[in-house]
């Protein structure tokens, strides 16, 4: 997830933040399941009895359950009045929620980020719809709730991994070959990077979502390079694998998706860095080290990735491949979001009276929702 992306949906809530999780035996989190724990992509079997799923909301639909709070705020009408706003989601997608006649009691007790019970009812709402939430509390789910909860990749994760896997070993650099070895036998950090998700919210912000997100990347960058030949394909293939690594300590998503202390103190750039040395001390050590300027560029593409100062860079990027690396990460993010949102997938859609999706605050605009070669 990149700060520019972050920048424009940072909630003015209560501090700390607090959320509400659960624990959960296994990574197992998926759209279906049947019970084995497996990729999640093959899970299957039948939804929490009575759920209302997001993605099936009708018009003055009465919703009863438990969903996953984003940004739980407390605000004022234009006559001075508290209410209650958020994002209400679940694996099959998000909305937003809004309770009149909230109050400061009732806030206190609800997390920013988390869990909750609501009783409400949807309302159309310019070509959207939110939940008018009538009852709210903080819950904490049941394992099978969860499942339902928590959102996951629709691809397959052995393939992306070793769709990844593929390109890293095409690596023809000798010493950012073995770099690239050492990660990919780190067993334990590869298992979370298969399963982490990219972000808390907003793009990528599911099980899996973070290797699709690089092999994503991954794949972009190879036409990319072709076009530009003077671009160095190593560096960008080990950069691009490397720029995002660091979330796999940052994010936690065995309890819901939250940040970890790592997360809090470090973060996921300078975890990022911190890795990036110590695999090259191991390859000194087993007696292929990384030379010097090989080891500063890619140091330098982490650190700039998010492109400028004020999203969240160390520095801006000056090298051809550091740039293209940031360009592509920021082209991805946000067109999967803008996908996902004006155009999901066949069959998850629903028609609610509008051309136009609600505000997306990370991209500044309304949808047109309408492909005009099919109107």
């Amino acid at each position: 997830s990149t700060p520019r992306i972050h920048k424009t949906f940072t909630p003015h809530c209560r501090q700390p933040s607090r959320s509400v999780s659960v624990s959960v035996p296994c990574l197992s989190v998926a759209r279906r399941y049947d019970g084995r724990p497996i990729s999640p992509v093959f899970f299957e079997g039948s939804p929490v009895p009575g759920r209302s799923f997001i993605n099936r909301l009708e018009p003055n639909q009465l919703v009863k359950g438990i969903f996953v709070v984003h940004n739980c705020q407390l605000g004022l009408t234009q006559s001075g009045k508290p209410f209650l706003k958020c994002l209400l989601s679940d694996r099959t997608g998000r909305t937003a929620g809004r309770m009149w006649n909230a109050t400061e009691e009732l806030y206190q007790s609800l997390p920013t980020n988390g869990f909750v019970s609501i009783r409400g009812q949807t309302q159309p709402y310019q070509g959207e719809l939110q939940i008018i939430i009538q009852e709210i509390a903080a819950a904490v789910p049941r394992e099978d709730e969860l499942l339902e909860l928590l959102p996951s990749t629709a691809h397959d994760i052995d393939w992306m991994f070793d769709q990844a896997s593929q390109i890293l070993d095409s690596i023809e650099h000798a010493a950012i070959a073995m770099l690239a070895r050492q990660y990919l036998e780190d067993e334990s950090l590869m298992a979370k990077f298969r399963r982490a998700p990219a972000a808390m919210t907003l793009h990528h912000a599911f099980i899996g979502g973070l290797l699709e997100h690089t092999l994503s990347l991954l794949r972009l960058s190879g036409p990319v390079c072709s076009h530009y030949p003077k671009l160095n394909r190593d560096l960008v293939v080990m950069g691009t694998f490397l720029h995002d690594l660091g979330k796999c300590a940052e994010l936690s998503w065995e309890q819901g998706f939250e940040y970890t202390e790592d997360g809090h103190l470090v973060g996921h750039i300078a975890r990022g860095v911190l890795w990036l040395q110590a695999k090259a001390d191991r390859c000194a050590e087993q007696g292929t080290p990384v030379p010097e300027s090989v080891l500063r560029v890619l140091h330098h593409i982490i650190l700039s990735h998010h492109g400028k100062p004020e999203f969240g860079a160390l520095k801006v990027p000056a090298t051809p491949e550091a740039i293209l690396i940031s360009q592509l990460d920021n082209l991805d993010a946000k067109l999967q979001m803008a996908i996902a949102a004006a155009r999901p997938d066949e069959g998850e859609a629903v028609d609610r009276g509008g051309n136009f999706t609600e505000k997306l605050w990370a991209l500044d605009t309304r949808l047109y929702r309408p492909d005009p070669t099919t109107i």
